[in-house]
């Protein structure tokens, strides 16, 4: 584990990575393992790279969101379809520990980089797979970004109320999910190829290093206890809007000053003093009320009693009064709220640096912290994701011995079709 200049350590230092993958599936992982020191090589196309540089873009020519997904990384610019692109990466594999990618099931195998050529160069390659329904499978083939998994995983049909159709949460939640399983399913193959080195074993067998993250799957290992109760008590769960099914009293409740807080006052140790603060002792009484089950049972009875003492009182005094009564409770914050937020900025979780907005001069600009924290506060972020092929003569003038390689030739778009990565 490599040292920090402030005296901590990044695990990662030494790992190699070559990131093959568009969108924020694959690149959330790749950017989690260059978080915390893994050199991590993301390989754009020509011309257009990544598409999520023009994502959300109101300014310059690479959005936030791209330079929040990738940062830490180097960026190389290759064409996986011809010849010399993929001679390239062959020769860059054998100097890497992981590959991470995100395209549809057989590309990397039609293009002559499937698992077994890239194990005859490289034997201790882990293999990170992300793709919309897994490696096998009779959905294996088929197409499908996070909305698609978010779907089929069950997540969409409980997020909304109930009067309306289901909707999305307002990030891409399913590749997030999905990339946070591809970085732990690569660490840990990391894990058990030292741990195999330590005891003299040999290499692990190729199987053993191939990680298959599939999007709809990453969801469904959230979603609790959603299919064992329909198993077991053939309960179908539904959209109950800012509530959690089963639990109460924990919602979101309107303030005099036209803001909003969230109370999870559900305990049963906490609901006493929760209703005492809302000038309600004869609920905190309520024997019918002891327990969550009655109170979900009178869920909209309570959300009225608590909805009517909030509407009252400004965000503040409502928060000052449940925190003094040790009453679960916070503010729904907005980007100006998290920036200005002095437990975040304890953390090192708002990091600022110099970005190109396309305008003038660079603008300071926070992104969010390296989670999660090692040795006290949020590791610092080295770099921001990087321009198209800003270190394209590096690696391959490493590659071929020298650094003063030429640049890689520009070549025309040429569209993937079959071969289009999952988000």
């Amino acid at each position: 584990m490599g040292d920090r200049p402030d005296g901590g350590i990044r695990p990662l230092d030494g790992v190699r990575v070559l990131e093959l993958g568009n969108y924020i599936a694959a690149p959330t992982a790749g950017r989690m393992l260059a978080d915390f020191g893994a050199e991590v090589i993301k390989v754009e196309r020509p011309v257009t790279g990544d598409e999520i540089r023009n994502w959300r873009l109101y300014a310059g020519d690479t959005s936030m969101l791209y330079r929040t997904i990738n940062r830490n990384k180097k960026s190389i610019v290759l064409d996986l379809r011809s010849d010399e692109g993929r001679t390239i990466v062959l020769d860059l594999l054998r100097t890497c520990d992981v590959l991470l990618e995100n395209f549809r099931p057989g590309t990397l195998e039609k293009w002559g980089l499937g698992p077994e050529v890239l194990d005859a160069i490289n034997p201790d390659l882990v293999i990170t797979r992300i793709s919309a329904f897994g490696q096998t499978g009779p959905l294996a083939q088929r197409p499908g970004f996070a909305a698609v998994a978010e779907a089929v995983g069950g997540l969409r049909e409980l997020v909304g109320d109930p009067d309306r159709p289901p909707v999305r949460v307002g990030v891409s939640i399913g590749d997030s999910i999905a990339g946070i399983h591809a970085a732990f399913g690569t660490v840990m193959a990391l894990f058990a190829r030292e741990s195999a080195r330590g005891r003299a074993a040999g290499p692990i067998e190729l199987k053993q290093r191939i990680i298959d993250v599939a999007l709809n799957e990453s969801i469904l290992s959230v979603m609790e206890s959603l299919v064992p109760d329909y198993l077991a008590y053939d309960v179908q769960r539904e959209r109950v809007g800012g509530r959690m099914e089963g639990i109460a009293p924990s919602n979101a409740y309107p303030c005099s000053d036209g803001t909003s807080v969230i109370i999870a006052g559900n305990a049963d140790a906490i609901f006493g003093r929760y209703m005492r603060v809302i000038g309600r002792p004869d609920l905190a009484d309520d024997p019918a009320l002891a327990t969550n089950a009655g109170r979900w049972e009178r869920r909209d009875e309570l959300d009225a009693a608590i909805g009517r003492w909030t509407r009252e009182r400004s965000r503040d005094e409502v928060l000052r009064l449940l925190d003094e009564a040790q009453v679960p409770s916070g503010p729904i914050y907005t980007a100006a709220d998290i920036v200005a937020d002095e437990q975040y900025a304890a953390r090192n979780m708002i990091q600022y640096l110099d970005v190109d907005t396309g305008e003038a001069a660079p603008r300071r600009v926070g992104f969010p912290g390296i989670v999660p924290v090692i040795g006290g506060v949020s590791l610092p972020i080295r770099t921001v994701g990087p321009d198209l092929g800003e270190h394209t003569d590096q690696i391959l003038g490493e590659l071929r011995g020298h650094a003063d390689a030429s640049p890689a030739p520009e070549v025309p778009r040429v569209e993937r079709a079959a071969g289009e990565p999952v988000r």
